[in-house]
């Protein structure tokens, strides 16, 4: 594939690391075959076994990003590394360097801004059943909450156009950066598309840094988040609708007992009832209010991706070796 030369697109490969030690230098030989004109770029991020010194020997180009995190790495590579493609694979071993090449040329044809290696097992040690379930249901709701259907949301496997790179916040500091990348495209309708690719099981002597519970906790806090950020008005609305209901429930009694009697005894209970119909309306108002704020918010960060000067060759097919 070209890389720069004759005017082609530079591709850059960014790889964040943290103890992989074992199985960097694999990662880095299988995607220099695959993509031999690409710039290979190693984060590494506080490994203590030695992983900077390996991966540099294997001929990448080495970094170091001291605060603890992907989404901190992620940003770091987004905001230092020039180049048109970008290519984002996690240092494992697990994904297929082979791949590469068809991503690539699935996202000038089809004039894409992200392509995501949608993972299919080839071994049964490549996911771990509690990481299968995770990844369906936090899938599966963000898909629900934002409207378009996607299939492998926490796929660390992305090829991303420089546009999107650049006008991507990322504000992230862990494992939910794919969330955010993904979210991202989907709030400002970009065009991607998910292509399955071979997903094995780690190197031996080498250990995932996921956890299940810690991280999956963490992406559901991130997805609350972005709807709040993203979608008030609906975040804001079901926060009224329940307050709402929760009022009627507690009012109604007294009312029923006010007209059939005249006489108020649950004073308590009528001012509890008051008070949340009061803060359901508030959460009305605020989504209402945030709902504009959002839309200023979106257009500009769809005029910040329209900044970004748009090459030639970006939509052209292009040949893979």
């Amino acid at each position: 594939m070209d890389g720069g030369e004759g005017g082609g697109p530079q591709v850059a490969v960014l790889i964040p690391c943290y103890n992989e030690a074992v199985a960097i230098p694999h990662v880095i030989r299988d995607f220099r075959a695959a993509l031999p004109q690409a710039r290979i770029y190693v984060y590494d991020n506080n490994s203590s076994d030695g992983t900077a010194s390996v991966a540099r020997e294997a001929g990448a180009i080495v970094c170091h990003e001291p605060l603890q995190g992907k989404g901190n790495v992620m940003r770091r590579m987004f905001s230092d590394v020039e180049a048109d493609i970008y290519v984002m694979v996690d240092g494992d071993g697990t994904y297929d360097a082979t791949s590469a090449p068809r991503l690539i040329e699935a996202l000038l044809e089809q004039q894409l801004d992200m392509v995501v290696g949608a993972r299919v097992e080839q071994a049964n040690a490549a996911y771990r059943p509690g990481h299968r379930f995770g990844n369906r249901m936090l899938t599966g709701l963000v898909s629900m909450i934002f409207g378009r259907n996607i299939r492998d949301m926490l796929s660390g496997y992305r090829v991303l156009s420089r546009r999107f790179v650049k006008s991507f916040p990322a504000m992230s500091s862990g494992f939910e950066i794919e969330t955010e990348l993904s979210v991202h495209a989907l709030e400002l309708r970009m065009k991607i598309a998910e292509i399955d690719t071979p997903y094995g099981a780690r190197p031996q002597g080498s250990m995932s840094k996921l956890s299940t519970i810690r991280d999956g906790w963490r992406i559901l806090k991130l997805v609350s988040h972005l709807t709040k950020e993203e979608r008030p008005a609906d975040f804001f609305g079901a926060t009224f609708l329940a307050l709402a209901v929760l009022s009627v429930g507690l009012g109604t009694p007294v009312i029923i007992e006010f007209l059939q009697t005249g006489l108020v005894p649950r004073v308590p209970t009528a001012i509890l009832a008051t008070g949340i119909m009061i803060l359901a309306f508030l959460m009305l108002t605020c989504g209402i209010i945030l709902e504009t704020v959002t839309t200023s918010r979106r257009e500009m960060k769809r005029l910040a991706y329209m900044s970004i000067p748009l090459r030639t060759w970006d939509y052209a097919p292009v040949r893979t070796r």
